[in-house]
């Protein structure tokens, strides 16, 4: 009987995985360049039953949730206007490096310039490779070609490097927008076809009403996994009580 338990407890303990996942989703939904995260569910292992259930019987220890993955759906442009602001047309990020050293992928175009001029994302971390932009010169004299390549006043002075993997929709999520390669994803590699377009960012690709409707099952499952669990608590309780 103990085994409903714990299978009711994987249940939960997976649809609160999905919860969390579908609430991330929601809060960034006005965030640049977001891509949502897929989640999927695996049985886990079965065991075979005690011989007084019967010869032959396996006990399924419940599920567990997988992330699968950024969603490759397609998202919309935002014109903003802003020199330092752009967008990514096709399969492809950004390279950006972490505090800690590790080098990240985001589709978040909403660049800024920190006080050594570098350029950087809106949370600060440096763009891949460093792009420094020379002294005196403002945002609002910078030119970016869809090829990446920063210019003021007719001299070059950087160029952005896009990158993209042979399967984007194993790349790993590790918070603010932010991807990290897998052995699943291989490793990043220049983007070919692919351009930026300045002035313009790409919106998230969060779907409310699909995630409102996510969220609603979501929550009626956990409730009913919960319910589940307290009924195998019951029964526990009168097996204990015709035991003694």
């Amino acid at each position: 009987m103990l085994e409903g338990l714990y299978s009711a407890a994987a249940g939960m303990e997976a649809q609160q995985q999905r919860l969390d996942s579908i609430a991330n989703d929601i809060s960034n939904i006005d965030t640049p360049g977001y891509q949502s995260e897929r989640v999927g569910f695996e049985n886990l292992l079965y065991n075979a039953a005690a011989p007084t259930q019967g010869s032959g019987v396996s006990v399924g220890a419940g599920a567990q949730a997988l992330n699968l993955g950024p969603s490759q759906a397609a998202s919309a442009l935002q014109t903003t206007g802003q020199p330092l602001d752009l967008a990514i047309a096709g399969d492809a990020y950004l390279e950006v490096k972490e505090p800690g050293g590790t080098t990240a992928l985001t589709r978040d175009g909403q660049l800024q310039l920190d006080a050594k001029g570098q350029l950087t994302t809106s949370s600060g971390l440096i763009v891949q490779p460093p792009i420094t932009v020379p002294a005196g010169v403002t945002p609002s004299d910078i030119t970016i070609a869809s090829d990446g390549t920063l210019s003021s006043g007719g001299k070059t002075f950087g160029k952005l490097a896009l990158v993209t993997v042979p399967a984007p929709e194993q790349l790993t999520p590790i918070g603010d927008g932010l991807l990290v390669t897998s052995t699943a994803s291989g490793s990043a590699k220049p983007a070919s076809g692919a351009s930026v377009i300045q002035g313009s960012l790409n919106a998230s690709n969060v779907d409310l009403a699909s995630a409102l409707t996510e969220l609603t099952d979501a929550q009626n499952t956990y409730s009913m996994t919960s319910k589940a669990i307290s009924i195998e608590a019951q029964m526990l309780q009168i097996a204990n009580q015709v035991r003694g």
